[in-house]
């Protein structure tokens, strides 16, 4: 009966993004890799949201909860103020130039040779780091959390082949044959399954801690593990409350508005207006985010104690633990439609960057939309069948996922964020300044995590969050400072492509203030 349901939710997810996404036109660029221009607010917010939200998000949040507590929330209801900013601040200027990948700007902005590294840094971190750790941990908890090795009478690294690939080729027929507008529709309809199978967790949860009741269960976590429920870090935890201030909104501001495999979502935008709702939609319900990847966290500490070796299994037990059987199949089907989404996304956005800035550009400048669509997909299918390979072989993945991918994301996160905020904010700031930028940044940031701090030890060195905004400054100075030196002949000058309408939402400004005060509310009442 299980198996039933999952097979059932997950074909009809696959049978309405058919239906919707078959009008498009995937032969040209816009209507593959983005929609056709045509993804209304409501599924620019799901999209987003699904994309987001992810194997290494529930489980390695969750893992960081039952270690932490409600401090690693600011993983989530941070995001929720960079995606205001990026409704305000970077949207209406991507849209104005019509670009189908934010590489497309850089190139614009600098020159061709910017728009070519930033690509390749893109595409190294999808290939090596995002898509085979996504597979992973996302076979990893499907095969623990629904026992897929008694299931199908097969060893657990059998197992964890099996689901691996059928994650990867499912992910792939979505993102490299429907394009965007599939990916889009199948993520919105997924997101709203993962609300809802993902609040029935804590709901179970609480209720089992309460003897039946929620607001029984809600008393009791809080009154028996009151240390679990402070917002601000201490030095020694795993996001000390300085960072908030530092790294941890370039990160995010990284993340949500110049990160291909995000930011494309919200390029696809019907228009301004419909690109905005679609941001603040997310933000809003990214501040209900924790009750979905910190609460549990904090459950199965209470649940389980000190129990735990890895508290990475936290939530898998949990699940076990108190979700009645019946929803099992309903649940899998909606973890594996976020898992998916990951994976489904950071490919498309991958065939993406491929098929404009690298074939179009080098390999063929004269090819047909059509041929360059078709080379995007065949680079697509390799990169796919190379991160399925590679990602059951991640036999011996550290503690604390999560953390160590957003560490080692920042050797490339920082530098290309320093570009493009110094791009749109000044209009002399030369080719030379941005490539020296992201060398520096690549360079010093390796140099930094890679060699200097086991050298000197962890508990002696600066945060990575500290790190990274320390280098970001130093990165911007640098650029001005060329800048200063050797500007460019003529001022940048951006020219409004008229591919949408970027008049803005009315009410873009009065929703902003009200998430971001929101925030501030929820982070001074834990506090």
């Amino acid at each position: 009966m299980q198996f039933i349901t999952f097979l059932g939710f997950t074909l009809l997810v696959a049978l309405i993004s058919y239906i919707q996404s078959r009008k498009i036109k995937e032969s040209t660029s816009d209507g593959y890799f983005l929609g056709g221009r045509s993804l209304t607010g409501v599924v620019i917010a799901g999209s987003l949201l699904l994309t987001n939200l992810s194997t290494e998000q529930i489980v390695g949040l969750n893992g960081a909860a039952f270690k932490d507590g409600i401090l690693v929330m600011a993983w989530e209801t941070l995001a929720a103020i960079a995606m205001v900013i990026t409704a305000i601040f970077l949207l209406p200027r991507y849209l104005k130039g019509g670009i189908t990948t934010v590489p497309q700007f850089l190139e614009r902005r600098y020159d061709k040779t910017t728009k070519t590294i930033t690509s390749g840094l893109f595409l190294s971190g999808y290939a090596i780091v995002l898509l085979p750790i996504v597979l992973y941990s996302g076979a990893l908890a499907i095969s623990n959390m629904f026992d897929v090795p008694e299931l199908l009478n097969v060893s657990k690294p059998t197992a964890l082949w099996i689901t691996v690939w059928s994650i990867g080729i499912v992910g792939s027929i979505y993102a490299i044959f429907g394009g965007l507008k599939a990916v889009a529709v199948s993520d919105t309809i997924n997101a709203v399954g993962l609300l809802i199978g993902g609040m029935l967790i804590p709901v179970f949860g609480l209720i089992a801690i309460g003897d039946g009741s929620v607001f029984d269960g809600i008393s009791t976590l809080m009154q028996d593990n009151p240390e679990k429920f402070k917002s601000l870090g201490g030095p020694q935890s795993s996001i000390p409350w300085e960072t908030i201030f530092t790294g941890m909104m370039l990160v995010q501001l990284f993340y949500w508005g110049t990160n291909q495999a995000i930011i494309q979502r919200a390029l696809g935008a019907k228009n301004l207006k419909e690109g905005q709702k679609g941001l603040l939609l997310a933000s809003f319900i990214k501040i209900l985010g924790p009750l979905i990847v910190v609460l549990p966290g904090i459950i199965a500490y209470h649940m389980f104690g000190g129990q735990l070796e890895n508290p990475d299994e936290a939530y898998p037990l949990l699940v076990e633990r108190v979700l009645p059987k019946a929803w099992l199949g309903f649940f899998a089907a909606v973890l594996f439609g976020a898992i998916l989404s990951s994976f489904n996304s950071a490919l498309n956005s991958s065939v993406t960057l491929f098929g404009i800035d690298i074939y179009k550009t080098y390999i063929k400048p004269t090819a047909s939309e059509r041929r360059t669509v078709r080379a995007g997909k065949t680079f697509g299918i390799g990169l796919a069948i190379m991160s399925m390979c590679i990602a059951p072989l991640i036999a011996n993945a550290p503690d604390g996922l999560f953390g160590y991918l957003q560490e080692v994301n920042g050797c490339y996160s920082i530098p290309i964020l320093t570009i493009i905020v110094v791009g749109y904010l000044t209009k002399y700031v030369p080719a030379l300044a941005a490539k020296i930028a992201i060398l520096s940044g690549v360079i010093l940031y390796s140099i930094s995590q890679f060699i200097l701090q086991p050298y000197i030890g962890s508990q002696d060195y600066p945060h990575y969050l500290h790190v990274m905004a320390i280098l970001f400054v130093v990165n911007i100075l640098i650029m001005l400072l060329i800048g200063r030196f050797k500007p460019r002949f003529e001022a940048y000058s951006q020219v409004y492509t008229e591919q949408v309408d970027i008049k803005p939402w009315k009410q873009v400004n009065l929703f902003g203030i009200l998430i971001c005060v929101t925030v501030l509310f929820i982070y001074a009442y834990f506090a």
